[in-house]
């Protein structure tokens, strides 16, 4: 911890949850819980966020990925850590989420950060890569290239893959992953 506190607990009380959760399930944004959001997606629980959000080591000035952004609750707070100077790109494949993200991130506007409509079988944004790095919010089966491919060298993803969180660093010969516990998530769609 720095001395001017925990950053990713500082971005997070910046952005408190409410706003993303439908109206009828605001009343739960402080249980630290995972809460439907309809399209059988969730708004992670604050606690497991915070845990991914602290192994990618955001920094302010960073270019990020958001993959599967849901309510788009995740990218607000990345917006945070990465303040004006960087850049954050959620993508997400439900049209009625992509919608109702852009309105809750509306309320505080970051221009820095916005919401993207994921394009057919493409994975991630390719055509905005390199990125600094990339938070994955829906579980593969395989840890999948085309977004190790999207991270700048030295970049960082963090994923979970088949339930166990995976930290993954771009290095000049592959990828270097190191493992951080089991999580549950929805399946991310890849085709």
């Amino acid at each position: 911890m720095s001395e001017r506190g925990d950053p990713v607990e500082e971005a997070m009380r910046a952005c408190p949850r409410t706003r993303f959760l439908p109206l009828e399930l605001r009343s739960e944004a402080g249980e630290d819980a995972p809460v439907p959001i309809g399209h059988e997606q969730t708004n992670s629980q604050p606690s497991t966020v915070a845990a991914m959000l602290r192994l990618l080591d955001v920094r302010p000035g960073h270019r990020v990925l958001d993959v599967g952004s849901g309510s788009g609750w995740t990218s607000a707070v990345l917006g945070e850590l990465v303040g004006p100077a960087g850049r954050v790109i959620g993508v997400e494949r439900v049209p009625e989420l992509v919608d109702r993200s852009r309105r809750a991130l509306a309320e505080a506007p970051r221009p820095w950060v916005e919401v993207r409509q994921a394009q057919g079988d493409v994975l991630g944004m390719p055509e905005l890569a390199p990125f600094d790095r990339i938070l994955v919010s829906a579980a593969p089966t395989a840890l999948p290239q085309a977004l190790v491919d999207q991270l700048i060298e030295g970049g960082v993803m963090v994923i979970p893959v088949t339930g166990e969180m995976l930290r993954v660093t771009r290095g000049p010969d592959g990828a270097q992953t190191t493992r951080h516990g089991p999580y549950s998530f929805v399946p991310l769609v890849e085709g």
